[in-house]
């Protein structure tokens, strides 16, 4: 057969149809997403440099290369097909990005319940310039149409006799298989050394630890990039859940050990220990309830005027934080009623629901407290149902234990909330009791209707930012009246009341801070200020009430409250501290950073500890770096541990030892 060479006129069309022109379009364009990804990021200390692009490139290989060993159309499909799951994953990481400042995992994804319950919040997150994102699927998803199902483009190239370049033939079918499992090769193995080289490269020199720490999601993108992130995600995720489960390091459960065994000393003999034995424990988490607006009006209006007022006779925490990770709501209520550190990834309440913990309502039940939980919204959100049975709540009151009377947001109205919620406490509960109460109204969008706006927010209206304070104005005008039904009803005289926010707003812009607190703000003014919320705690008698500026966070909440019942906490395995039990004590939050009432660190993206900055709080300036690396390391152990504890399910395995070596002696 005498074969041609193409002429100059079909040279372009010709070109354009070749498998690898259409390969290297497919690498340019997915790589042009994940550089307009990492642009809207605007994540400190993160750039996308040469290695960065490379390792790109060599993970857009590995997730590739098989389809070089596919005939033409099958490649052109597969290619497309890759090209909208990549473009729609690097978009969700993006969108959630902006409401989490972290990336999707493979058990949030398991979570998807959580995201499509977000509805209104996430429309606020989309923007109309996202549509670039998605410009090639104009070209690309008409192309692949007419290639699978264009009749005369199958024919066209699905001949027996077609006629290749440079003088080669097609016909020879075993000829072409070799040369797609040639290329394919190729691409396996470039992609091999772009991806993995560098990343080796990294975890070698200033990313040492990488793979044996729990590296904050953020920084692991700053070395792995995207795709490869959510390649050793998902290794992780089939580790864990594949064959017999993970087994801990002996090191790790040895340094568990010794870490419990420290703080398990004598119980504390002062005056609050006892103080309260048997008064019922009423706990509120406020949802997206922070500090800086606490005491702050607006138009000569005060933003939580309930709130201030039950200060007066209450234990205000000014420096009090939220500890909480991906699992945010949940996060908070781990924290709060387990007392371990929430996890690097994911929510505890959904990944590891059956294991063992001490929380505070499977304490109070054992002594002989009634204990109850509500939350007017679907009993299977953040898996609550299921981790309730665990943490031995006597009843779970749900969506379908409120009347809808006066909806609002997500659900209920706060204010109808409170009030069926403490006429559930006066009637069906028997004391003592505990009773959590997770709040709903304030939560992002914040979209309030107008007839329950009451705040005058000024320069403000129309901003969320404007729409976040009416929202805490009208929770806490909720949280008002709930103190007085507490009072009518006869429960307030012997009640421990507590009220804490779960987690920040999700409103990062520094200059509406700045705005609404008429000053310029540093580094550590926005840190404190998206970490901070309020915790108020008033007991029985009003005592021991004024500001309390020492640190504390949402891991001392339940030893605190075993503290003034007078139920020793040394036995149990919890990582928060006792605020009254006199002690200096350390907060650690979930990305590292940490506060000592001396110093705060924060840590930088890229995970780095001379990266990141150390303030003395007195001067609330930098200070030398060294002088936050003791409580660094410090933080770093305790997140290990507390991450160890939960993924091996240590508490159970510690208590199968104490058991068998007491039935020994």
């Amino acid at each position: 057969m005498v074969v041609t060479r193409p002429s100059r006129s079909s040279m372009p069309r010709g070109l354009l149809n070749h498998p690898l022109t259409l390969y290297l379009i497919f690498l340019v364009l997915m790589l042009l997403k994940l550089m307009w990804l990492h642009h809207n990021l605007h994540a400190y200390n993160i750039t996308m440099g040469l290695l960065d692009k490379v390792i790109a490139i060599g993970s857009l290989l590995l997730l590739s290369f098989w389809t070089w060993l596919l005939p033409r159309r099958g490649m052109i499909v597969s290619l497309a097909a890759l090209n909208l799951l990549l473009t729609a994953l690097i978009y969700a990481d993006m969108v959630y990005y902006r409401y989490f400042q972290d990336f999707l995992t493979i058990p949030v994804l398991l979570q998807a319940r959580q995201v499509d319950a977000l509805g209104d919040s996430i429309a606020t997150l989309i923007y109309t310039s996202d549509l670039w994102f998605f410009a090639d699927w104009l070209v690309v998803i008409p192309f692949a149409a007419i290639v699978l199902f264009s009749r005369s483009y199958r024919s066209k190239h699905s001949s027996t006799s077609v006629t290749g370049y440079g003088g080669y033939s097609y016909n020879d079918r075993k000829a072409r298989l070799r040369r797609r499992l040639t290329a394919g090769s190729i691409a396996l193995v470039l992609g091999m050394g772009l991806a993995v080289g560098p990343i080796y490269f990294y975890s070698k020199t200033w990313a040492k630890g990488l793979f044996d720490n729990n590296w904050w999601n953020v920084s692991m993108y700053n070395v792995t990039g995207l795709l490869a992130f959510h390649g050793y995600d998902l290794y992780n995720y089939a580790k864990d859940h594949i064959g017999s489960g993970p087994q801990a390091e002996p090191a790790d459960v040895e340094q568990a050990k010794a870490f419990f065994a420290e703080r398990q000393g004598t119980a504390p003999q002062d005056a609050l220990f006892g103080k309260y034995k048997d008064s019922n424990v009423i706990i509120v988490q406020g949802e997206a309830f922070m500090n800086f607006m606490i005491g702050q009006s607006i138009g000569g209006q005060e933003i939580t005027p309930h709130f201030n007022e039950l200060m007066k006779e209450s234990q205000y925490y000014s420096h009090f934080y939220h500890q909480t990770g991906q699992g945010r709501t949940s996060d908070a209520d781990f924290g709060a009623n387990i007392s371990l550190h929430p996890l690097p990834v994911g929510s505890a309440f959904v990944r590891y629901a059956d294991h063992t913990y001490d929380s505070l309502p499977s304490i109070l039940k054992d002594n002989g407290y009634s204990t109850n939980v509500f939350h007017a919204y679907e009993s299977g959100f953040w898996n609550r149902y299921t981790m309730y049975q665990n943490m031995k709540y006597d009843k779970f009151y749900s969506k379908n234990d409120f009347a809808q009377d006066d909806p609002l947001g997500w659900s209920l109205s706060d204010e109808s909330f409170f009030r069926q919620s403490v006429e559930q406490m006066s009637s069906e509960v028997t004391e003592p009791f505990y009773s959590f109460l997770i709040t709903l109204s304030s939560h992002h969008p914040y979209a309030l209707p107008k007839e329950k706006q009451q705040l005058d927010v000024g320069e403000f209206q129309g901003t969320m930012f404007g729409d976040y304070l009416q929202s805490v104005h009208y929770v806490d005008s909720a949280l008002g009246k709930m103190v007085e039904d507490l009072k009518n009803r006869g429960l307030w005289e012997n009640t421990i009341f507590m009220f804490y926010g779960d987690h920040d707003n999700s409103i990062k812009e520094q200059s509406q801070y700045e705005q609404f607190l008429g000053r310029s703000l540093n580094e550590l003014d926005m840190a404190q200020i998206m970490n901070e919320v309020p915790l108020l705690v008033h007991l029985p008698d009003g005592a021991d009430a004024g500001t309390i500026d020492e640190p504390s966070g949402q891991l001392d909440i339940t030893p605190s409250v075993l503290h003034l019942l007078g139920v020793s906490d040394q036995s149990y395995y919890h990582m928060g501290n006792d605020v009254y039990d006199g002690s200096a004590r350390t907060v650690v939050l979930r990305n590292g950073a940490f506060s000592d009432g001396s110093v705060f660190y924060i840590p930088s993206d890229d995970y780095i500890y001379e990266n990141g900055a150390c303030y003395d709080l007195s001067t609330r300036d930098k200070t030398d770096i060294n002088a936050c690396r003791p409580g660094h390391d410090e933080a770093a152990k305790r997140l290990h541990v507390s991450d160890t504890v939960i993924t091996y399910d240590l508490i159970q395995r510690f208590r199968e030892e104490d058991s068998g070596a007491a039935t020994s002696q």
